[in-house]
């Protein structure tokens, strides 16, 4: 992206989502996305893994071309039209306020010592099975959740906007919507969603490694451990099976002096996951304010950073 009017899209688009989150009223592009891969999972997941790379093709390819459509058609009718239906597009690609509000829903249960219904809320934006979950482990999994989509709904969206604007944007999050769907190693999605897995871990590898640099900073601004945020992502970053999700979780771990990691059930089948942090001190419910914390102080700095670099090489 280019131009001071492209950036300030940019940034009412990121107010927007601070504003109003994803309204349920409001048909979101996700929905199609996914009711795109639902229709044609079944006819290609017959050809194994050339079935996945044909899905992924068609559902980023379909993402891409329909957005410049629509900015398309929107400019032409008019230059306003054009800016405002850019503005939705990053808006509705980004997900701070959500990932806050369905976060901290469980932060609210648990002050009210409702882990039962802390357990609910968690199973919204969880794929682990939380039904048995204790206090302790239900504050691990809030955590994990938000370091994780720290990045994949806040940092990677607005690399991808900067990078390529709301088309490439929109095309990330065809990738990530399909990665959530038949990204599985199960023996139904083993061979159909490899590809789409891999695809997910290549468009996430470098906004993973950026938001180390904007945690470290994040940590530092807000007074949070920093320095054992750059030790541990140097020490355990690399610890998890995934090649992204580790990274920012290290930097979550360490700003907030926890440990993260551990058994998670998927299905009632356990998988272990590396133990990442160092155990400062014992995880609390506010730990996961702490979090929600740094994921705000991680966006504003990307979204400042990403400005700042984009008028440096206009």
């Amino acid at each position: 992206m280019s131009g001071p009017s492209s950036l300030c899209a940019v940034a009412v688009g990121y107010i927007l989502d601070l504003l109003m989150g994803d309204p349920r009223w409001l048909p979101h592009p996700v929905k199609g996305i996914g009711w795109l891969i639902g229709k044609l999972e079944g006819p290609l997941g017959r050809f194994g893994r050339t079935g996945g790379v044909l899905l992924a093709t068609a559902v980023v390819g379909i993402t891409y071309v329909s957005t410049y459509i629509v900015l398309r058609l929107s400019y032409n009718c008019d230059t306003r039209l054009g800016f405002v239906a850019s503005c939705i597009l990053i808006y509705l690609s980004l997900a701070t306020r959500d990932l806050d509000v369905e976060v901290r829903r469980v932060y609210d249960s648990l002050e009210e010592g409702d882990v039962a219904r802390a357990r609910w809320h968690l199973s919204r934006v969880v794929g682990r099975d939380t039904e048995s979950l204790n206090q302790d482990e239900v504050v691990r999994a809030a955590v994990e959740t938000v370091a994780e989509n720290a990045v994949d709904g806040v940092i990677s969206p607005l690399f991808y906007v900067f990078l390529g604007g709301p088309c490439l944007a929109w095309a990330y999050k065809a990738v990530n919507t399909l990665d959530s769907m038949v990204g599985y190693r199960d023996e139904r999605y083993r061979e159909l969603g490899w590809f789409p897995a891999r695809l997910d871990d290549a468009a996430n590898w470098l906004p993973a490694r950026i938001s180390v640099i904007l945690i470290i900073m994040s940590a530092f601004v807000l007074r949070m451990r920093w320095k054992d945020a750059f030790k541990i992502v140097l020490r355990d970053g690399r610890k998890s099976a995934s090649p992204n999700s580790g990274v920012p979780e290290a930097g979550f771990a360490g700003a907030l002096g926890i440990q993260l990691g551990g058994v998670n059930y998927y299905r009632g089948t356990p998988r272990c996951t590396p133990l990442i942090g160092q155990r400062v001190k014992d995880r609390e419910p506010e730990d996961i304010v702490r979090a929600i914390q740094l994921m705000y102080a991680l966006s504003i700095l990307g979204l400042s950073s990403g400005s700042a670099l984009t008028l440096l090489l206009r």
